[in-house]
């Protein structure tokens, strides 16, 4: 797959030939399905995952995979998102625990 689908090399052809291209991967994978489910197994399964990983081997192994690889953002951007929330619960539970005991006395 020469560019393995590469932005810079996105042009009318190039988006037909994804389009067909994922026409193609759906039939294969409703494929599967039908026959998974002639032979009464679940769908997915380990086999059909097998399958499809070989399908890629051998269609994307020249594909680099820079780019499109996931990564934890940085330090600085997903502290926030970890200690914002244990601090509000830290804060809510505070503020239950001592509504509770001011109440306590009102009765």
């Amino acid at each position: 797959m020469q560019g393995c689908f590469s932005k810079a090399g996105l042009k009318s052809k190039s988006f037909a030939f994804i389009l067909y291209f994922k026409r193609l991967y759906g039939e294969l994978t409703n494929c599967t399905y039908l026959v998974a489910e002639k032979m009464d197994c679940f769908w997915p399964n380990r086999l059909v995952d097998e399958f499809f990983i070989r399908v890629h081997q051998h269609y994307f192994h020249d594909c680099s995979l820079s780019g499109r690889l996931l990564q934890d953002p940085p330090n600085r951007i997903l502290g926030p998102f970890i200690a914002v929330p244990i601090l509000v619960t830290l804060l809510m539970t505070a503020l239950v625990v001592w509504r509770s005991k001011r109440s306590e006395g009102i009765v």
